[in-house]
């Protein structure tokens, strides 16, 4: 028996934590952990400096280890010249580039992998825009498992090598990772592994909410006032919202206290939440002929585009797109005059920044942190 059960986040379907579910059976929704039990106060945390400090709020079973490479405690970097060029109040940059393999796709494999192993699942396969099969291909090599990844063939050449070079079989594909995720699908189907496609498994968005707890943490247990978040796929959203609910459920965070306003940033050749969004639709249509140099936001038609949504409104949060040279621009700037190496998704997490704080969006006196998913290095061949 485990201290969690699976529940489907549409019709509430419960299954028991030690299941191997991927989609709920009964209307093919992602399913969410949750817990019996919370963690009752910051004595539950462990005297460790990566994402398992958190594993009370984690699903790892007491007798368990979890398969880590020390994913997580990533720095908030306080960046004062940025904030005065913005005019903002407070504003910090959320360094995820420091990971495993160079993105924050570490932490959510790092958890999806260590339930993987426990569940004794022949192999791993996944579909990618590059970060998340680097990810898995590492954390498979550590826990010994076989993977495969789907990847467009537009993926960049950094990205494919470091796949390559822990051992994961690597297959390219004509088009975007929707069509990478078909042939993933098909591959899991017909060999019995286990899909880690984003929100077709409820544990990657586990790893990604420590996210949310380090920023808290970090922040003296205190919520900011807005998060802006590149957005393709959507776990990291989705987990840290989730993260902030938990945390003021458990009582560790003062009851009636604003949670942090949620901002989804996305490339204007590929910007299906912000259409939704914009247009008060609870879903969001699939993107046709996604463009975008930021790999990781060439996702036309995101699993949890309703989570991302609901997380949206309910935070009081926005949504906004920037264009190509926007975000090369924005990226430049962020590698420029803080010294992060910034991905392109971290670029245009500044530029939709910008943008709002420009049209009166979001608040000249707002306490803001912006994620910087990935490494630059990764992008440049």
């Amino acid at each position: 028996m485990t201290h969690w059960s699976l529940e489907c986040s549409s019709c509430g379907a419960i299954t028991p934590g030690d299941t191997l579910a991927q989609l709920c059976a009964q209307c093919a929704q992602p399913y969410l952990v949750r817990y019996e039990r919370l963690p009752s106060g910051p004595e539950m945390l462990l005297n460790r400096w990566d994402m398992w400090r958190y594993a009370a709020w984690m699903p790892l079973a007491p007798d368990e280890s979890p398969i880590t490479l020390g994913e997580g405690a990533t720095p908030l970097v306080p960046a004062e010249s940025m904030a005065r060029t913005l005019g903002v109040r407070a504003f910090w940059i959320k360094e995820e580039g420091l990971n495993p393999t160079g993105s924050f796709k570490a932490r959510g494999m790092s958890a999806a992998v260590t339930r993987a192993k426990a569940l004794g699942v022949p192999g791993v396969v996944v579909p990618t825009a590059g970060n998340a099969g680097a990810a898995l291909a590492a954390y498979g090599a550590a826990a010994g498992l076989p993977v495969r990844v789907y990847a467009p063939h537009e993926t960049p050449t950094p990205i494919l090598n470091t796949i390559r070079a822990f051992g994961a079989e690597l297959i390219t594909v004509s088009g975007h990772i929707g069509d990478a995720g078909k042939a993933a699908r098909e591959f899991a189907g017909q060999q019995g592994w286990f899909d880690a496609s984003t929100l077709r498994e409820p544990y990657r968005i586990e790893g990604k909410k420590t996210m949310g707890l380090e920023v808290v943490e970090q922040l003296g247990w205190r919520f900011p006032d807005a998060i802006i978040y590149p957005t393709g796929g959507g776990t990291g959203l989705i987990g840290m919202w989730k993260a902030f609910q938990e945390l003021v459920t458990a009582g560790w965070i003062e009851e009636g206290l604003r949670l942090p306003r949620m901002i989804s940033a996305q490339a204007s050749g590929c910007a299906p939440i912000v259409r939704a969004f914009h247009a008060g639709n609870e879903r969001a249509t699939p993107w046709p002929d996604p463009r975008t140099h930021a790999s990781g936001l060439r996702v036309p038609g995101p699993l949890g585009d309703r989570l991302i949504l609901t997380a949206l409104r309910d935070s009081g949060g926005d949504a906004e797109a920037a264009d190509e040279d926007e975000i090369r621009e924005a990226t430049l700037e962020i590698t420029r005059h803080t010294g992060i190496d910034a991905s392109p998704e971290g670029g245009c997490a500044l530029a939709v920044c910008r943008r709002l704080l420009e049209a009166g969006r979001l608040s000249m006196d707002a306490e803001i942190v912006l994620f910087n998913t990935g490494a630059g290095a990764s992008y440049r061949a």
